[in-house]
Parts: structure tokens; C-alpha cells; sequence
């Protein structure tokens, strides 16, 4: 029920920001550098856009994204309509040529100074409108744009550590005990974890029966609650990380979200030493009463983390505890204010065609919703881990009712509105009287 347009605008906005994001927030590896020149670097990679062939985006257009995002924030990267639709908008064939040429035997000009270029040989060019993505897309499809064959390819693999609270979290997971469900079987758990760069707290962690972005989101909601609002999120290449709402959530708060390169976990360390001080210190204490419940076995994880890890010095940080580092480096935290709705920012989202009956399936459950919806597409909101819980139902991106699961017995007893129509007695003097009921020719006949 997915509207395709919706669908492809919402893609390319995600796309942009995951090339901007890390522009945003500057880390220690970029100190130095300005801004034109690490827009360069990006622009010299070869990138998969959704909708399109090409594999280039040009300097100036990342520019202009950022610009966007920094105005109007996560919509304002959603593609616009052209404003120029039926207007030529080609290049002449002996330009073409001219442009092409130039970059090749100057591979070092830029793409400004191959227009300009172009115009100083060409009087005639000086007329025509030679747009600098078109420019940079026709000279990447003619191949004169590549780096040198013999060009170096190194990599730099360093420690690095960040200064401050919240410039980046890390998130893993990692195997867990078994726990009793239902009060019957035991199931698999999995410690979801989130770490502080800078001060090695843990923002929160909790153990589930799954490893999925079902999972992670609520774990990722309490720590913003707790912590503040990271500007990076470093993480691996798991399903539950590369989710479209994972990535949806990170652009709406302005989160960087960085995927680890495959087959490369040295960039998680901290994380790595913080899950053997799990399995250490934490998992061998635990008893059968902790593991009797999920919930008993999270209450028992998390006094140990602020009872204890975050009260013992840390070799990383000098000897500090994590509590004393957060103290000193939290300054800049960002904290949610009133007017972020968390909740309704981590809600997942269907899209449903509401039935006859004013009724809405998901996930196997049958929901009633406002009559005037009936026929309908609705955008559903919901928290996937309360099943059958009530659900925000959107339409024409505003909030239209509160969607409940169906009581089919209650129905039976609600009166329905049927149209009838009426003839006011003014207006037709003439009209036979109604039929007596049943129950009336009863009361006549008793005298009653």
C-alpha cells in the first residue's frame, strides 16, 4: 500500500543525509580540514542513488544539501519537482566535446575551471547555460573524472578516542544466558549494548530474546532519555542496523549513523572490553532467581552497571570511574527538550487501506477506526513490542483517531446509523398513517 512516490522521496532523502551526516558534527580525524576540502573527498566516491545510474554527486550539489538539511532539517532533503519540466535543457554536441577535452588533457582542473575554460575558447558558449551538475555528470559518464590508475591506496588503521560526552556512541551485542519464558521454557538472550566513547558510560543496556531492530530501538529510546542525544552512532553491519527505521530515527535526530567496514571490528573495541567485563564480572554472579524472568535478569544488569562499572576506575580513562569522566565532559550533551515527542518519533509506521467494517490489520491483529476512514489509505503508527496495544492512525499527515483492537461481542450491541428518509407532516397532509406495531394492536385489544 506503499505510495511509490512517497516511498522513492523518502529513500533519496535518507541517501543524502548519510552522505552530509558526518558533516555535521566534525570529529577529532577531520580537526584541520575545512569544509570544501572534505566535500571534495566525498565527491570522489562512487555511491549507489536510489533512483538513478548515476554513481557521482558533485561538490556543489553536497554543498547545497547541507544547506538544506541545516534550514529546513530532514524534509527539506526530499527531492523537488523541477521547475523547468518541458524546457531543453541539453548541451550542444560540439561543447560536449569541447568540455570533454579540456578535463582530459587538464586532469587537474576542476570542473569550474573546465566551464570557464570552455567559455574563454568558445564565444559561443558564453550564451549557453552550462549548469555545473550537468557538467560534472556528462564528464564522469565520459570517464575523464576517475583517479590515475597508478593512484596510492592505503589504509590507516589508528586509535582514537573522542573528547567530549556524546560526540559518539557504539552499539553491539552480545550472546546472553538463558532465560525462563512463560514460566515453562528457556530461551536465548542478547545483551544490546550502548557505550560512550569518551567516558566509557554505558547510556543503557538491556538484555532480549531477539537481536532485531524491534529490539534495539526501545534500548536506543532509554538511552536518549537518559543521556541526551549523540551526534554519531557507530555501529556494525547487522540487520537490525542497516533497518530503513533505524535510519529514519538517526536523521530525525540528527544522528550520524556510521556503519563499521566489513570484516574490520577493531573500530569497536571499547565495546568488545566492555562485553568481557560483562561476561567477567557480571554473568558468573548471577544466580537461578536471576534468571527466572527477562526482567529480573535486566533489574539485576543494570545495578551492576551503575552500582558497580560505572564506579570503578577505568585503565582508559586514567584511573577515572566513567561516572567522574561523564561529570567532567558532559558539557555539551544535547538534551531533548519538551518539544521532541520521543515516543512518537520511535513508533514504527505501516501504511493500510482501512476496510468496510472500519477495520485495519497488522501483525495479525484486527483494529477499528473512525467510520469516516473507511475506504482510506492511513499511515499506522505503532510500538511493535506492544502487541494489540492501542495505535496512532494518520491521514493526510495529521492524527485522525486512536485505533483499538476489535471487540466483536461489543458490536453486537452497538446501534447502527442508517439514513432514512422522513416526510414532515406540514408537507404532506394527505399522507396514510404508519401501520400499527405489534405491541400497540396488543394494547387495544386488552383495553390497555
Amino acid at each position: 500500500m506503499d505510495d511509490p512516490k512517497s516511498t522513492r522521496a523518502e529513500a533519496v532523502a535518507l541517501f543524502r543525509y548519510g552522505l552530509i551526516a558526518d558533516l555535521l558534527h566534525p570529529g577529532a580525524e577531520d580537526a584541520g580540514k575545512k569544509l570544501y576540502e572534505r566535500l571534495r573527498e566525498k565527491a570522489t566516491g562512487a555511491y549507489c542513488i536510489p533512483g538513478s545510474r548515476r554513481t557521482r554527486v558533485a561538490v556543489e550539489t553536497l554543498k547545497d544539501w547541507l544547506e538544506d538539511y541545516r534550514a529546513g532539517g530532514f524534509d527539506a532533503l526530499r527531492p523537488k519537482p523541477r521547475k523547468d519540466i518541458g524546457s531543453a535543457r541539453s548541451i550542444p554536441q560540439e561543447m560536449v566535446d569541447l568540455l570533454i577535452h579540456l578535463k582530459d588533457e587538464h586532469r587537474d582542473y576542476s570542473v569550474s575551471m573546465v566551464i570557464d575554460e570552455a567559455r574563454r575558447q568558445n564565444e559561443h558558449a558564453r550564451g549557453i547555460a552550462l549548469p555545473f551538475s550537468t557538467v560534472h555528470r556528462l564528464l564522469s559518464r565520459a570517464g575523464v573524472m576517475k583517479k590515475p590508475p597508478d593512484a596510492p591506496i592505503s589504509k590507516d588503521h589508528r586509535h582514537f578516542s573522542y573528547e567530549r560526552a556524546g560526540q559518539l556512541w557504539m552499539s553491539d551485542v552480545m550472546h546472553g544466558p538463558a532465560v525462563i519464558v512463560g514460566g515453562k521454557r528457556k530461551q536465548k538472550t542478547y545483551l544490546i549494548g550502548l557505550l560512550d566513547d569518551a567516558t566509557r558510560i554505558v547510556p543503557y543496556a538491556a538484555f532480549a530474546l531477539s537481536e532485531s531492530t524491534v529490539a534495539f530501538l526501545p534500548v536506543f529510546e532509554q538511552a536518549i532519555r537518559r543521556r541526551g542525544i549523540p551526534q554519531r552512532l557507530y555501529v556494525d553491519n547487522g540487520s537490525a542496523y542497516r533497518s530503513h527505521q533505524l535510519s529514519l530515527v538517526c536523521a530525525k535526530l540528527g544522528t550520524t549513523l556510521i556503519h563499521a567496514r566489513p570484516y574490520q571490528p577493531a573500530g569497536k573495541g571499547k565495546q568488545e572490553r566492555f562485553f568481557r567485563t560483562v561476561r567477567m564480572r557480571f554473568l558468573p554472579t548471577l544466580g537461578a532467581q536471576d534468571t527466572a524472568s527477562l526482567e529480573g535478569l535486566n533489574r539485576r544488569l543494570w545495578a551492576w552497571i551503575e552500582g558497580e562499572y560505572h564506579q570503578r576506575p577505568h585503565r582508559g580513562l586514567d584511573e577515572q570511574t566513567p561516572l567522574d569522566a561523564w561529570a567532567m565532559r558532559s558539557g555539551d550533551v544535547r538534551i531533548p527538550g519538551p518539544e521532541l515527542d520521543l515516543r512518537e518519533l520511535f513508533l514504527f509506521e505501516q501504511k493500510r487501506r482501512v476496510q468496510k467494517d472500519r477495520t485495519v490489520s497488522l501483525d495479525g491483529v484486527l483494529y477499528e477506526v473512525d467510520a469516516a476512514l473507511v475506504g482510506e489509505v492511513v499511515v499506522l503508527r505503532h510500538d511493535p513490542s506492544r502487541r494489540g496495544a492501542p495505535i496512532d492512525v494518520w491521514h493526510q499527515g495529521q492524527k485522525a483517531c486512536t485505533a483499538r483492537v476489535v471487540d466483536a461481542y461489543a458490536n453486537c450491541f452497538v446501534k447502527r446509523n442508517h439514513e432514512r428518509k422522513t416526510v414532515e407532516p406540514d408537507s404532506a397532509p394527505d399522507a396514510p398513517k404508519p401501520a400499527l406495531r405489534m405491541r400497540d394492536l396488543a394494547k387495544n385489544k386488552d383495553g390497555k
